[in-house]
């Protein structure tokens, strides 16, 4: 599914739709869908400053705006967070000025109408969520978290 969304074109003048620059799916298989010398849409407002990883996970779906369905619930296992963690080192190598990391939640901070009741706001962007394991990535690569929101 997140192939058919990076596909979707959602900018015309740009050929593009929702994407990131690499995708790592739950076996750790690693897809790069974008070039790094191209922007990425995969956060609002920041691509053009943004690596984009996209881990896939259910995450909320297939009701991602509905108010019941808030809780991230999947796990991400250990060979998809293994891969990321060698993925951030390879990039941590090839981009010297990447610095820093941190999560969508961290980036869009934007509230939506819950698509069930209009009057219920509710978080744009959860993830990775809290069954993210921060701890163990930030041990094993030499970006810091990036804390407030880039500007």
């Amino acid at each position: 599914m997140a192939r058919l969304w990076g596909k979707k074109e959602l900018y015309p003048e740009q050929r593009t739709g929702n994407s990131g620059h690499f995708y790592i799916d739950r076996d750790g298989s690693t897809e790069q869908w974008v070039p790094l010398n191209r922007v990425a849409h995969h956060v609002r407002n920041l691509n053009q400053h943004t690596v984009g990883i996209e881990l896939v996970n259910s995450g909320r779906y297939p009701d991602w705006f509905h108010s019941d369905q808030q809780l991230m619930t999947e796990a991400y296992p250990d060979q998809q967070i293994s891969a990321l963690i060698d993925l951030l080192n390879q990039l941590t190598a090839l981009l010297p000025n990447l610095k820093t990391i941190c999560g969508h939640e961290e980036l869009d901070t934007d509230m939506v109408s819950a698509e069930n009741n209009a009057d219920i706001m509710i978080r744009r962007k959860l993830d990775p969520g809290v069954l993210f394991p921060w701890a163990i990535v930030m041990d094993q690569i030499p970006l810091k978290k990036q804390i407030n929101k880039i500007l």
